[in-house]
Order: structure tokens, then sequence, then C-alpha cells
């Protein structure tokens, strides 16, 4: 995932325009305060970072008044998904930048953001109010009444008093729901049969968990920054491309590049928001945390110090922002004032260390069929992760292909009938590990085919010369196995090396990402002081199946389909807006697998 040097050449020269553009950017419409100034010159500079390379896009969009309305309808769905903020005029009112989004990216004057911001803190104002009336008066569940749940069938209201109609059938289907999981909670075997009395208490105390609900909700909107609504912007702006071109904020630059390495430094305890508070929800064993042995679950953390430095208050600060604070580099102290029940709020000091997600690393198992006692080997691939980080500084960065290696050495020593490979929910990963982790099966050979914009194709290989493992097999997918995972499993169908086990069909995502760090963009250094900027997230290839099929949009169609409860929802590539279309190139020339005989298979 290397960014290109003609690309980086490109940034670089949109850089250097830059340092004339923020000087005589335009005075701002409304008195601004320092922080919303230096937003705005923030999301300036974003513009003309961003517009540069996505104009290499795989497909070749111009940034123009058709993509402007692209962008749009994903601004607004971003803003008000279910449609119960914003009224039909207030939308309207947005509507005159329908087709000005192109400009302003092109102009780095971003006016939509700012502009939305401040409408939807209104209808914040209003929605907040509308929950606590509709809340202070009990329901009666004796009236049967129509929830419409897919916001995808709604419009939005016309009037304040149709939308406290929709709030008011919402919030009485969430205290049902409520007030059924507490009878029930309750041990009671039937909700109808319960006394008049704990039928009306029971409904109060569903009532008020749902309006408990919605506070926390409202609060969370409320913190929200004038830079998460350019984010906002920018990341529809991205997204008009297709699904899978983002651009993410630092935050979540930092939360994938977590994902993918498996590991992040820190003190090792997972937190949660609640009432305005950062609770601790557990010490994962072996951490820093665990090891300094004073941290524990339920522990509130109450402010945050580096080291000597003086501490901030974290109380009613969103949770990705106490986090931030928390987080930082191994070695380093980060000083908690904790406040626990039965003691006096006390300061816990831990050193930072590097912290391993277990979780997100392959597992494997041997498991024994009780009639046949037969032994199968089963190996668990929850992303295709790579850490690039340490590769790129010379070091031996942990990798799926390797772990998955591992995990079969070590059936080497069991007399295994088969093996099981679970791609389920596997959401993809690192292109070079798709291509590893299939010839670990078929060893060498062609794997996947990739093609850029410009129509230049490339086979990738694998060049492993010994098998890993040579018997029978199995991979398990779903909806939600995707990019890599479909690489690994169309290429073991194609070589008919394996039988493809799963609901109808597999994601469909069958595109290639460059992430590219816009910060090494910023090469003037007036222009450091907003750094981080984050990382654009870009389509540049598609990928095909050695038998030429992409995989894009339709997936992979397993072998023997076994439904799930996701056949009955909109999961794929399919359902997602402005996803690019399916097509085929030229087969190429692949040896097939003995093993498995599709004739006799789907007879």
């Amino acid at each position: 995932m290397l960014i290109s040097k003609r690309w980086f050449r490109a940034l670089l020269v949109g850089a250097i325009l830059l340092l004339v553009g923020l000087f005589v950017m335009p005075a701002p419409m409304s008195a601004t305060t320092p922080d919303e100034e230096t937003d705005q010159n923030r999301a300036r500079l974003l513009t003309y970072v961003l517009k540069r390379p996505v104009q290499n896009h795989f497909s070749g969009k111009p940034i123009d008044d058709e993509l402007s309305r692209s962008a749009f309808s994903l601004y607004i769905k971003q803003l008000d998904y279910q449609k119960r903020l914003l009224l039909a005029d207030e939308v309207e009112q947005l509507r005159i930048f329908e087709d000005r989004i192109d400009d302003e990216v092109k102009s780095g004057r971003v006016i939509l953001a700012p502009t939305a911001a401040r409408l939807l803190a209104n209808s914040l104002a209003r929605a907040e109010k509308l929950v606590e009336k509709v809340l202070e008066k009990p329901f009666s569940f004796d009236v049967a009444e129509k929830y419409e749940a897919d916001p995808k069938k709604l419009e939005f209201c016309k009037t304040e008093e149709e939308l406290a109609e929709r709030w008011r059938v919402d919030l009485k289907y969430r205290t049902l729901i409520r007030y059924l999981n507490l009878l029930e909670d309750a041990d009671n075997e039937d909700p109808l049969e319960v006394s008049a009395e704990l039928q009306e208490e029971t409904e109060l105390e569903a009532r008020e968990k749902v309006l408990k609900q919605y506070h926390a909700y409202f609060e969370r909107q409320k913190k929200e920054t004038l830079q998460d609504h350019y984010d906002r912007y920018l990341n529809a702006f991205s997204r008009s491309f297709d699904p899978h071109t983002t651009y993410m904020p630092p935050q979540s630059k930092e939360d994938f590049d977590i994902s993918m390495r498996g590991s992040l430094e820190g003190i090792g305890a997972t937190l949660r928001e609640e009432d305005g508070y950062i609770k601790v929800v557990k010490v994962f064993p072996g951490s820093a945390a665990d090891r300094q042995g004073q941290l524990h679950a339920d522990d509130v953390i109450l402010a945050v110090a580096q080291g000597r430095e003086e501490s901030v208050d974290v109380t009613d600060m969103r949770l990705r922002d106490a986090v931030a604070l928390i987080r930082g580099k191994k070695g380093t102290e980060v000083r908690l004032s904790i406040r626990r029940l039965g003691v006096n709020p006390f300061v816990i000091p831990i050193v930072r260390d590097v912290v391993i997600i277990e979780e997100s690393f392959v597992k494997s198992a041997v498991v024994t069929d009780p009639k046949s006692e037969n032994r199968y080997g089963y190996i668990k691939i929850p992303s295709f992760y790579r850490d690039f980080e340490t590769t790129r500084n010379g070091g031996k960065g942990r990798n799926s292909t390797d772990d998955v290696k591992a995990a079969l050495e070590a059936f080497q020593k069991e007399d295994m009938a088969g093996l099981i490979l679970d791609l389920r929910n596997n959401g993809g990963g690192a292109l070079t590990d798709a291509v590893g982790v299939a010839g670990l099966f078929l060893g060498e050979g062609p794997v996947v085919q990739v093609r850029n914009g410009g129509g230049e194709s490339k086979v990738l290989y694998s060049h492993n010369k010994k098998i890993a493992y040579h018997g029978p097999m199995v991979v398990m997918v779903n909806s939600f196995s995707a990019s890599a995972s479909e690489i690994v499993a169309g290429a073991l169908q194609d070589y008919g090396r394996a039988i493809i086990v799963g609901n109808e069909h597999t994601h469909g995502k069958g595109t290639v990402q460059v992430i590219m760090d816009l910060d090494r963009s910023l090469t003037l250094r007036n222009m450091r002081q907003y750094m981080p900027l984050g990382a654009l997230k870009m389509t540049t290839q598609k990928f095909y199946r050695v038998s030429g099929d992409s995989t894009q949009y339709r997936g992979v169609v397993p072998d023997i389909i076994l439904p799930d409860r996701s056949r009955y929802n909109e999961y794929g590539e399919r359902y997602l807006d402005y996803s690019l279309p399916w097509d085929a190139i030229e087969a190429v020339e692949h040896k097939d697998w003995p093993l498995v005989d599709r004739a006799e298979l789907n007879a």
C-alpha cells in the first residue's frame, strides 16, 4: 500500500501551492473562534491535498457537478440517516450546495459543512425536547401501530408535528422492546399475565432507560466539533468515487493501523463511556495495566496526565478523545486519576507498552467428529493483517501468511482427514497476504490478476515451491467475507483446490486500495501546525480471478449454499452507493487440482 512517485510529486506541488492559498483565504462569513478558524484552514488545506490524488482514481471520474450531486446525497445520509432530525425544508436549504461541492473542493472554501453544522445543532436541540416530552407520559401497548424501521422507505418530515409523531412511534417501539426484556429478565413466563401494577412499574422503568439512552446520544452529538463536520464532508466527497475511497481522519487512520498490525501502544484496557464518565470494562492479561496491578474493571477514570504534566479532566469527554490521551508511545508514563466505589480518589501511574490484540490473529485447533472419529484441522483467519510499519523499518512484522503457515506446520503432527479454513466475517486486508495464504495451498502459480484504470493488467503469482498442506479442504465464507478473503476463496475455487461453503454470495469487494499518508505532503513549515491530517484510502485497481471473472459487485458464489440470517438483509457491495460494476478479463492458464470433482459435486 505505497503511494507512487508520480502521485507523491503531485501532492508536493499541491502543498507548495497551498502556501499562497492559505494566506489569501477569504475572511469567514461570520465571527469565528480561533479553534474554528484553525478548523477552516485545516479543511482548506485538506481539500487541496485530497483533490489531486483522487484524480488518479480507478474510475477516472472527473470532479464535476455530477460527482458533486453524488457527494451531496452521501453527505445528507451521513448527517441524518434515520431522518429524525432535519425537516424537509432544512434539507432544501442545504440543497443549494448540491452542485457546488466540486467548486468548493477546487477553491478550498468549504461552506456546506459549517452551514450544516449550525442546522444540525438546532435540530438536535429540537429533537431532544421532543424526546423528553414524549417520554414524560406512559405508553399504551393495547393499540396496534406500524413502525417503519427502514430509513430508505422514509421521507424527511415536512412539519414539526409530523416529526413529533415519528419520534413518538419510534420511542414507543423502543420502550416496548425494553419493557418485554425487563419482564423476561424478571422471569415472567408470560408477559401478558403479569399484574397491572407490575406492568405499570415495568413500563415506567423501560421509559426511563430509553430516556437515559437518548440523553447519552444527544450528549455525544453535542460534543461534535466543527472539524468533525469537515471530516464528514471530506468523507462524502471521497466516497462519491466508490464506497472504498474514503478520507480517514487521524483517529480513523490510527485505528486502521492498529487493526492491520494487531497491536497498539497504550495501557491495555477496554474502556467505555457511561453517564459522562470513562469507565474501565476490562484489563488485558499481561498488559502494562495488568502488570502495574492497580487498575480494575469498573474503575472510573476522572483525569489523565502525561507523566508529571498537569492532568486533563476527562469527565464528559468523548470516549475517542479520552482514549487518545491514554494511548501513547511505549516507555512513556500516563497517570490516571481513579474513582472506585468505597475508596477515596487516587492516582495510578502506568508505563505504556505494546498491547497485543490476540483476537485479531489467526487461531487454529483440531476437532474430532464423534461419529467417525476423524480429526480435522480448523484455521480461523479474522483478517489478512500485516505489520507494514515494522517491515518498512527493517524489522520482521507479524503477518497472516506466516501465522497460517505455522498453524499448518503444527497440524503435520496430526492424522487429519481434512482442513476447514474459516474466512467468515473476514473483511480483507493486505493483498500480499491474500496471495501468500493462497500459495500455501496451491504452490507455485498465478493467484490473482490486478488491473489499473488505464487497462494495464498484471498477474500476481505465488512462488511457494512447497505446498504446506495437500489434503482435502473446505473454505467457509459469508456475505461479510470481502476483498482479500474473496481472492483466496476465488483462487481455491478456480483451481478446484477446495470446496467453498456459505450463503448465496460473498461481499463482492473486488477492488484494491492504497493508503496515502497526507502528512507527507506538508513540506512547508507553516502548514505543519495542522498535522496530523490523516490519510486517503483510494481505489486504484480492480482484481480478477485466474478465470478472468471479477469478484466486484457479484462476489464469490459458494459450491454449497448454507443459508444464514444475513440472507434476509442487504449485505454486500451490490447494495452500496456508487459501487463499481462487475466485468471480466482474459483468463490466465493454471493447473486444475485433482481433489475436487465439481461435476460430481453439482450433480
